[in-house]
C-alpha cells in the first residue's frame, strides 16, 4: 500500500447513574422533552454545580480496567462554545488534569492481538439535543430538548495507534464490552449511550509523519464507524493522488449514501478557551478508595473467554457467543455450577435459551439455570430424549414449572425397556422385509430408516441407542 491510515477515537460513554453529574435531575431516557431539567442543568444565572460521587467512582473503575494511572488530583475545566442545546454557553469537562491517563487495551483482529494506547479518560457533562422537523425551507422548525443536558459522560481518548477501520471497530467493541461488564454504561448505541468521534489521516507507508487529519463526528454503530473510516481513507488518498490537500475539518457520515460530508472547520483546543472551572473544587481520590474499587472489579469479558476456554474446555467460538451478553454468561455459569456439563450447557444456552430470549425478552423466559441443568441431567440419564427435552425446556420457559413434573404430565419419559422395544422392532422388521434384506446385504444406511420407523411406532419415546442395538442384533441373527 502507498499510504497508511492513522486513526484515533474519542469514545463517549453515558454513565448509568440515576441522577445527572452536577444536579439531582433524572437521567431516564425517553421522557417528555425538557421534563428532567432544573436551574442547574438549564444554566440559570447564580446556580452552582455539585459533583455526583458515583460519576467519579465509575470513571475510576474504567481507568483501572484499562490500566490507566489514576490521578490523585484532577480538575474540571470550562470548554467554551456556543450551540443552541448548550444553555450555559460552555461545557464543564476536564482538560489539563484528567482523572485517568496513560492506559491501554488489547484488541484482537484477524487472530492477531494488538495493544491500543489510552491517552486519557475524563468526566464531563453532555449537551441537550435538537429535534428538526420539515425540510430545509420555510417549513423547517427546530426544537431543543434539554433532558440530556448534564447527563454524565466519560470520554475515552485513544492514542493514534489504530491502523485500519477493522482495528477501530474491534477497539470500540472492546470498550463497549468493558463498560457493560463493569455495569457503568448500558452500551446502547441506538439511544446514544455509547458513541464516538474518529480522527483519521493518511501518511505515506513507513514515513512516520502523520498527515492532516479530519474528524468524523457522532457515530453510534460499529458498522457505520468502519464504513465511515473506509470511505474517508479512500477520499483522502484520492485527493492527495490528484494533487490536492486534505483540509483539517469536522465531517459527518451519511449512512444512507455511505459518504462523509463536510460540517465545519476543525476546532483546536485554544478555540474552546479552556480554563479551570471556578465553581468546582479539585477532585482528590485517595489510594485507599482506589484499592477498594479495584478489589470489587468484576471479571471482564475477555477474562471470561480465556477462563471458559482454559478451564471449562469450551471452544473459543462458544465462549465468544456466550460472553457477548453478561446476563447470558451469568446464566451459563449458574447452569454449570448446578452440575451441567459445560459443553452441553453451552449448546443449550446458544441454541434454545438465546432463541427464546431473542423472541420473548429475557424477563419472559422463566427457566432457571438449575432447571436447565436438571433437563440436561434427564437427557444424560436417558430419562428423556433430546427432542423431548426441547419440549420440556419450552414448557418450563413459559411456566417455570419443575422439569420432572412436566415430563410426567406430558408422558415424555423415554422408554428403555428392552422387552417392549424389541417387540416394536420385530413388528417393524416384519412390516419392512425388503429394507431388512438390504441391510443384511451391506446397505448400512437403511438402518436409519428402520430406526425411524420404530421411533414413529413408539411416539418418539423409545431410547434410540437401545433401538439401534436391538435392530443390529436381530438383523445379524
Amino acid at each position: 500500500m502507498k499510504y497508511e491510515p492513522v486513526i484515533g477515537l474519542e469514545v463517549h460513554a453515558q454513565l448509568s447513574t440515576r441522577s445527572k453529574i452536577f444536579c439531582g435531575c433524572s437521567t431516564a431516557f425517553g421522557e417528555d422533552p425538557n421534563l428532567n431539567t432544573c436551574p442547574v442543568c438549564l444554566g440559570m444565572p447564580g446556580v452552582l454545580p455539585v459533583l455526583n460521587r458515583k460519576v467519579v467512582e465509575y470513571t475510576v473503575m474504567m481507568g483501572l480496567a484499562t490500566h490507566c494511572r489514576i490521578a490523585p488530583e484532577s480538575v474540571f475545566a470550562r470548554k467554551n462554545y456556543f450551540y443552541p442545546d448548550l444553555p450555559k454557553g460552555y461545557q464543564i469537562s476536564q482538560y489539563e488534569k484528567p482523572l485517568c491517563e496513560e492506559g491501554w487495551v488489547q484488541v484482537r483482529v484477524d487472530g492477531q492481538v494488538k495493544r491500543i494506547g489510552i491517552t486519557r479518560i475524563h468526566m464531563e457533562e453532555d449537551a441537550g439535543k435538537l429535534v428538526h422537523e420539515g425540510a430545509f425551507d420555510s417549513s423547517l422548525a427546530s426544537y431543543v430538548d434539554l433532558n440530556r443536558a448534564g447527563v454524565p459522560l466519560m470520554e475515552i481518548v485513544s492514542e493514534p495507534d489504530i491502523r485500519s477501520p477493522a482495528e477501530a471497530r474491534a477497539y470500540m467493541q472492546t470498550l463497549r464490552d468493558m463498560v457493560v461488564y463493569l455495569g457503568i454504561c448500558d452500551g446502547n448505541m441506538e439511544e446514544g449511550s455509547l458513541r464516538c468521534d474518529a480522527n483519521v489521516s493518511v501518511m505515506p507507508a513507513g514515513s512516520g509523519t502523520f498527515g492532516t487529519r479530519t474528524e468524523i463526528k457522532n457515530m453510534n454503530s460499529f458498522r457505520f464507524l468502519q464504513q465511515a473510516l473506509e470511505y474517508e481513507i479512500e477520499r483522502q488518498i484520492d485527493l492527495i493522488d490528484a494533487g490536492g490537500k486534505v483540509v483539517q475539518e469536522t465531517r459527518l457520515f451519511d449512512s444512507a449514501k455511505g459518504v462523509t460530508v463536510s460540517m465545519r472547520g476543525k476546532e483546536e483546543a485554544h478555540d474552546y478557551r479552556y480554563f479551570p472551572e471556578p465553581d468546582l473544587v479539585p477532585v482528590r481520590v485517595d489510594g485507599e478508595w482506589i484499592e477498594e474499587l479495584g478489589s470489587k472489579m468484576p471479571e471482564l469479558r475477555q477474562e471470561k473467554v480465556e477462563r471458559y476456554v482454559s478451564r471449562l474446555g469450551l471452544p473459543e467460538y462458544d465462549a465468544d457467543v456466550i460472553t457477548a451478553d453478561p446476563f447470558v454468561a451469568a446464566f451459563f455459569e449458574a447452569a454449570v455450577d448446578a452440575g451441567a456439563d459445560a459443553k452441553k450447557a453451552s449448546n443449550w444456552v446458544m441454541g434454545e435459551y438465546m432463541r427464546l430470549v431473542k423472541e420473548k425478552g429475557a424477563g419472559a423466559v422463566k427457566v432457571t439455570a438449575g432447571q436447565l441443568a436438571a433437563i440436561i441431567g434427564l437427557v444424560d440419564s436417558a430419562a428423556i430424549s433430546t427432542s423431548a427435552a426441547k419440549q420440556v425446556f419450552e414448557e418450563v420457559s413459559d411456566t417455570g414449572r419443575d422439569p420432572r413434573k412436566v415430563v410426567d404430565e406430558k408422558g415424555l419419559a423415554q422408554v428403555s425397556d428392552t422387552g417392549a422395544i424389541e417387540e416394536e422392532v420385530r413388528r417393524v422388521l416384519d412390516t419392512h422385509p425388503e429394507q431388512a434384506r438390504q441391510f443384511r446385504e451391506g446397505q448400512e444406511k437403511v438402518l436409519g430408516f428402520l430406526v425411524g420407523q420404530v421411533m414413529k411406532a413408539t411416539g418418539g419415546k423409545a431410547n434410540p441407542r437401545v433401538v439401534n442395538e436391538i435392530l443390529r442384533r436381530l438383523l445379524s441373527g
